[in-house]
């Protein structure tokens, strides 16, 4: 039988996805600050505590290193904890469990155990949080080997991905882009999975290929409709996952529209989209590159907080369509 389709918001997607995972494994509980009877502090988990009550929802205290430390021990205990930061910035107090715990015990314990673990992230720019409150760290993660990184751009990928992350054994980082908890689109009822592994096309093109991350990709799209009405046929490719990162999916595109841009919100220097343009420089797509790479991610400074500044310190559907133009045609 067809899954039934319906418009859900980002958020109401992570919700389902949790409340699906809850119901059918009773090893599934969540953790973090304000998520119970305030519902998160994007009002992500919502009304889950009195769905599954506070052994399953847990409120922990304002100590990220601790929180998670709980966390990583109750995966090595069979259980299977998806734990909430309120922002991405805050689990740089939580580095030492997530780099030196979870991603390693598998491989320095020969296999022995697993680390089931989920850690959501809010992260992004856009909402006047400032320089602490609205960081894209992906990179910083996606560089760690034994941590798996994804970031949905769309509602569906949201649930998708979360139920593949909390079937899989290993720690998985979630990052989602706050701008997009309010955004709505088509979401299947019940289980299904998004692979972990995997990019996707959202548009098809000749001209040249734009991969991009979370909100990015939506700016992307955009963009790439308004190039396409001076004549511009850009293909955009949803990267979902950092870490591993899909290169033959880019190298596939990249061989078919012989040019690349690379759409990011974290700083530009040392980002996701170095990593990407590095790989296809090492592999047989570089000698389709009709033009150099473009690089387009934010700027080298702390998110501002002024709104007119912030929106200037992160990539912006003109500056896409401006580097679109310049890609294909020089100028």
């Amino acid at each position: 039988m067809d899954q039934i389709v319906r418009e859900l918001s980002f958020a109401q997607a992570i919700q389902e996805a949790l409340s699906i995972a809850m119901e059918r494994d009773p090893r599934v509980f969540l953790m973090g600050e304000d998520i119970g009877v305030y519902g998160g502090a994007f009002q992500v988990t919502g009304d889950l505590v009195h769905r599954f009550g506070e052994d399953r929802v847990m409120d922990t205290p304002i100590s990220e290193l601790g929180g998670a430390g709980v966390a990583v021990g109750a995966a090595l205990g069979g259980m299977l904890p998806v734990y909430e930061f309120q922002f991405s910035d805050f689990a740089t107090l939580a580095m030492e469990q997530i780099v030196n715990q979870a991603a390693k015990l598998r491989y320095m314990l020969g296999g022995s155990v697993s680390v089931p673990l989920v850690m959501r992230l809010p992260c992004g720019s856009g909402t006047g949080a400032a320089a602490q409150h609205s960081q894209s760290l992906e990179a910083w993660f996606a560089h760690v080997p034994g941590l798996k990184v994804v970031q949905p751009s769309s509602p569906h990928d949201a649930k998708g991905l979360l139920l593949a992350a909390i079937a899989d054994p290993d720690p998985v980082i979630i990052f989602e882009h706050k701008l997009l908890y309010k955004t709505r689109g088509a979401v299947p009822e019940g289980h299904y999975t998004v692979p972990l592994d995997k990019a996707e096309t959202k548009r098809v093109g000749k001209d040249g290929t734009i991969v991009a991350t979370a909100i990015m990709v939506v700016k992307a799209l955009e963009a790439a409709a308004e190039l396409a009405k001076e004549g511009i046929d850009l293909e955009v490719i949803d990267l979902r996952s950092l870490r591993p990162i899909d290169v033959p999916a880019i190298v596939a595109s990249v061989t078919k529209t012989h040019r690349l841009m690379c759409v990011y919100e974290g700083v530009k220097s040392l980002g996701i989209g170095a990593e990407i343009s590095a790989a296809i420089a090492e592999s047989d797509a570089f000698d389709f590159l009709d033009a150099p790479i473009i690089r387009l991610g934010g700027a080298e400074v702390p998110i501002p907080y002024n709104p007119e500044l912030e929106k200037a310190a992160v990539p912006q559907v003109a500056d896409i369509v401006a580097a679109g133009r310049r890609l294909v045609r020089g100028r």
